[in-house]
Order: C-alpha cells, then structure tokens, then sequence
C-alpha cells in the first residue's frame, strides 16, 4: 500500500505543484467466473475465491490492490512490460488472474488490458498491453472532471459492450468508445444522505471507486466515499440500490447471471495497518435480496 500511496501522491505533487496527504484506500477488484466462483482481493491477504458451501479458498498471488481477470488465460506467459510506479504479474490458469499493484485494469472484449498511465505532463493516457507485452495508446483522457477539479487519477476501470471501456474519477462515470473518443455518462454525481467513510475526506466524495457495466450500458458503482452502491441508467441518472454502515464501505463490483456481486471492506484512516481492512462480499439478488457470501476476519 505504501507504494501505491508514493506513487499517487508523487503523480498529485507534480500535477498541482503543492503538498498532499496520502490516501488510505483498500483493494478494489472482483470476478466471477462462469461457473459461480467468485473471487476477490484481499489486500491484507491476497487474492480469495468463494468456493462451494460458501467456503474460503486462498489462491497464488500478491496483495495487491486490483486485478484483471482473464478467464482464458491468454495472458498467462506475457512478459509484463516495465511501467514506472507499478507492477503487474500473471498466476493461475482457468482463470488466469493479472495483478495491478498501482494501477487499475481491466481486458476489453477485443482481448487487450488496460491501464492508466500518468505518463509526462497533466494528462493520463488510457495505454493497451497485448498478449506479447507490447503497449499501444487507446486515448488521452481528459485533464479535468465536471467542476473544473484537476483529474489526477483513475479510480477504476471496467470493460463496455463493443470493446469500449468505462472509468471512474471522484465524481464522474467517463467512456472511452473503440476509437479512442471520451464522453460522459455522469457528472456531478451524488450520493443522498451520505455516510461519511474513515479514511475519505469530503472533498473526495462519493469517490467513484471501480465499476461494473451490463450490456445495455447500465453502469453499476461503488461510491465507496458514502457508503453506498449506484446504478447509472442511459441517461446518467443515478440510484442508490445498496448501503452499508460505517466503516464498512463497497470498494468494486461485479455482475453476474442476474445477480450483483459486491466487495466491501471496512475502512480506517490510517494506511499503517492493512490487516484492519476486513473484506467482505454481498450478493444481491434479481429480486433485490442481500446475502453474505463470505468475510475475511483476521482478528
């Protein structure tokens, strides 16, 4: 985390040419397989899956903060270019999940993963790898999100229909489409009665945190800065369709034969002890019916 934090920090110096506090946020990545597996990161322990009878299943691999999945395992044997300020690594087959230390990722439906690259200058480059390791520049993202604030970072990314590509910022849900083109799908977005979450100032919130969208474009997000999880129409309108009490707080999504996944973690202000992030995962059902699946407790 401390990495994670550096780096994210160093990248807001250099934008903003001012100080900054660091930020403690745990991991945000979350999948299920085709099967009903589902797994998550821990960001204390590792990467988990949720077995049958509901069980625990530790899995290969760091803990860190997001992760791709693939579950063909094309990206099994890429050699993983250099990226300064992050790391990735590939483990597992069926399915192959690829580790993003600093960085969240995702695999679009053309096959390639995606990360944000801070690059040189005030602009983040959405930059495609292949199965080769090779890199290529899918678009410059815009420098600024709805009210003028500087974008200094990308909170998640989650793959669209016809290989385009949706990401979060503090306060607005972007696409990026096939050619590279970036629109808007919410600004300005609020939560009502937000809950205030340890660990996120108010100037962060809701703090638009990875997300998950269905084939229709519906946009479902974690605003893990109020405690609550949105659903975002065609239109941009936003709902809230889950809550949690402080400090638990949803961090990702995921969807799945009708059905959302969501992690959660409880939160604190302090980054020094990532043991205190406990994570947990909700299913809520077509029917609107919230079920635990599993928690993570290492007191």
């Amino acid at each position: 985390m401390r990495a994670f934090c550096r780096s994210r920090l160093l990248f807001v110096l250099l934008l903003l040419g001012g100080t900054a506090t660091a930020f403690a946020h745990p991991g945000a990545a979350i999948s299920v397989t085709s099967d009903g597996r589902v797994f998550f990161v821990d960001t204390g322990g590792g990467v988990f899956s949720i077995g049958p009878n509901r069980t625990l299943i530790r899995h290969d691999g760091p803990a860190f903060h997001w992760f791709a999945f693939d579950p063909q395992g094309r990206f099994r044997n890429t050699a993983w270019p250099s990226v300064p300020g992050g790391e990735f690594r590939s483990a597992g087959t069926n399915p192959t999940v690829i580790f993003s230390s600093d960085f969240p990722v995702a695999i679009a439906t053309n096959g390639k993963m995606y990360y944000p690259d801070p690059g040189r200058g005030d602009r983040i480059r959405l930059v495609a790898i292949d199965t080769s390791g090779a890199r290529s520049l899918r678009a410059v993202l815009p420098p600024v999100e709805s009210g003028g604030r500087p974008v200094t970072w990308l909170n998640g990314i989650a793959a669209g229909p016809n290989a385009s590509l949706y990401y979060t910022e503090d306060r607005t849900v972007r696409k990026v489409d096939v050619r590279g083109q970036v629109t808007v799908v919410a600004a300005n977005v609020t939560v009502p009665n937000c809950t205030a979450i340890p660990g996120i100032d108010a100037p962060q919130r809701p703090y638009l945190r990875s997300l998950a969208v269905a084939p229709d474009g519906t946009v479902y997000v974690a605003a893990s800065g109020c405690g609550a999880l949105l659903k975002i129409d065609a239109r941009g309108k936003s709902t809230v369709v889950l809550r949690t009490a402080a400090p638990w707080s949803p961090t990702a999504v995921a969807l799945a034969n009708g059905n959302v996944y969501v992690l959660e973690y409880t939160h604190t202000v302090s980054e020094e002890d990532r043991s205190l992030w406990l994570p947990r995962v909700r299913m809520i059902s077509p029917r609107g019916v919230v079920t635990t699946l599993a928690a993570v407790d290492r007191r």
